[in-house]
């Protein structure tokens, strides 16, 4: 594995399943009571540029689990949120911590950061990526289907750092004029679907993207930071909810994910919602386990 995950294509197929292998196993360990102290001594520093419930809440915990010590971190009481330049800053933890862990909002900035650590740097969450909820995601579908191979995806919704760490995978996304991935994902998605001789459909209509889909996943209308521009994203995203009509399309088994949190009869409707509640709250719970294993694999 690279010393950092920053990206969701920092890791390779195999380097996903051993991560998705080793989460199953913490799982399983955590349930039946048999302590995992692999990171005895460690340390691990969590800086929050943005608020959090889940993402804060299992590391914390998942550090805990370990026999590691997780720090909080707000940029308001550090000094970077005072001018002082990433690269120093990065260069200091480095010489107190085992491992760092942010939450921000730009995605160069954590790649700054990381060229200038000599520890491990983990993406909580940037507006352009979101791995670790992925890797949480594949890991809830596994247990669900049983497999990951030939399964079809659908992302319906913004063009996010979910829908950019989507893809990769047999994956079909449906986003409205002006709210599509950057060029980047677009170009890195068709290039990886010729590798991996999967699909990668883009489109603007949901009702196309979700036919005979295994999977459904979505997130909210408007993230953080972009919250003056709910009213316009409610005009533009109107037609991409998931709700029962958009279901019958799919396969009668299907399954669908939401990251969290959810705005109930916006991206998804309230009986949708519930009818899956059992899948998004295993999915919200696996972040703390495949958190645990990427801690493992950069930290030990």
């Amino acid at each position: 594995m690279n010393k950092d995950l920053l990206r969701m294509d920092n890791l390779s197929k195999e380097e996903i399943l051993d991560i998705l292998n080793l989460a199953d196993q913490l799982k399983y360990e955590r349930k039946h009571g048999i302590d995992h102290p692999l990171l005895k001594g460690k340390s691990l520093g969590m800086i929050f540029e943005k608020a959090s419930t889940r993402t804060r809440v299992s590391f914390e915990v998942g550090m805990y689990q370990l026999g590691g010590h997780p720090l909080f971190l707000s940029s308001k009481d550090l000094q970077i949120g005072r001018g002082e330049p990433i690269q120093d800053t990065a260069r200091v933890l480095s010489r107190y911590l085992d491992g760092i862990m942010i939450r921000t909002f730009s995605q160069k900035g954590i790649e700054t950061l990381a060229e200038c650590s000599s520890i491990p740097i983990i993406n909580g969450l940037t507006d352009e990526e979101h791995p670790c909820q992925v890797l949480a995601d594949l890991m809830t579908i596994r247990e669900k289907k049983l497999i990951l191979e030939g399964l079809k995806v659908a992302y319906i919704g913004d063009g996010n750092n979910m829908c950019n760490s989507l893809i990769g995978m047999h994956l079909s996304i449906a986003n409205p004029i002006g709210y599509k991935p950057p060029q980047y994902y677009t170009d890195k998605g068709l290039e990886l679907a010729k590798e991996n001789n999967v699909s990668f459909i883009m489109t603007e209509n949901p009702e196309d993207a979700v036919v005979d889909a295994d999977v459904i996943i979505t997130d909210v209308w408007a993230s953080m930071g972009q919250e003056d521009e709910a009213k316009k994203r409610q005009i533009a995203f109107k037609g991409y909810q998931v709700n029962s009509d958009l279901m019958k399309l799919a396969k009668a088994d299907a399954i669908v994910l939401h990251c969290l949190p959810a705005h109930r009869e916006e991206e998804i409707t309230e009986d949708v919602l519930e009818a899956n509640s059992d899948v998004i709250f295993e999915e919200a719970e696996n972040r703390l386990h495949a958190q645990k294993a990427v801690l493992v694999k950069l930290l030990s």
